[in-house]
């Protein structure tokens, strides 16, 4: 059975960033289950498996734009410390935290700055702005 849009899948994959190395994958785990075309996972991913059978692999190559969208400088802020610091959180570069949108959602913001009064978050995601290969193996549709 070719798979199509709308169809349930299960895949084993693993994730690498253009230098090698590995940032996500299924092994040691259950194979990722979606809907074909649903938007659970990014686009290039979804477009990968159009097409195949089960058993098929292949190796794809997803440019940002397909993935998690280019790095957005609008989305780096800097703000004032007293707005965010309290006595139980330990602000630390590298350090990710949980910030309400105006819309009462979490988003995850990565402190990449700090100095003794401001603080500067990152809410891009942490895949913003890079090229992702994928090798997809088909197990169930």
């Amino acid at each position: 059975m070719t798979i199509k849009d709308g169809d349930t899948v299960k895949v084993d994959y693993t994730g690498m960033l253009e230098d090698g190395s590995v940032f996500d994958s299924s092994e040691g785990r259950q194979p990722l289950e979606f809907t074909v075309g649903s938007g659970q996972v990014i686009k290039g991913f979804d477009d990968a498996v159009m097409g195949l059978e089960v058993g098929d692999e292949t190796e794809i190559t997803i440019p940002p734009e397909e993935a998690y969208g280019e790095h957005k400088s609008s989305l780096v802020d800097t703000v004032s410390r007293d707005l965010v610091q309290s006595n139980d959180m330990v602000m630390e570069i590298g350090k990710t935290f949980f910030v309400q949108t105006p819309h009462g959602e979490p988003m995850p913001a990565k402190v990449i700055a700090l100095t003794d009064d401001e603080v500067t978050f990152d809410l891009n995601h942490p895949l913003a702005g890079k090229t992702l290969t994928f090798k997809i193996k088909v197990v169930e549709a």
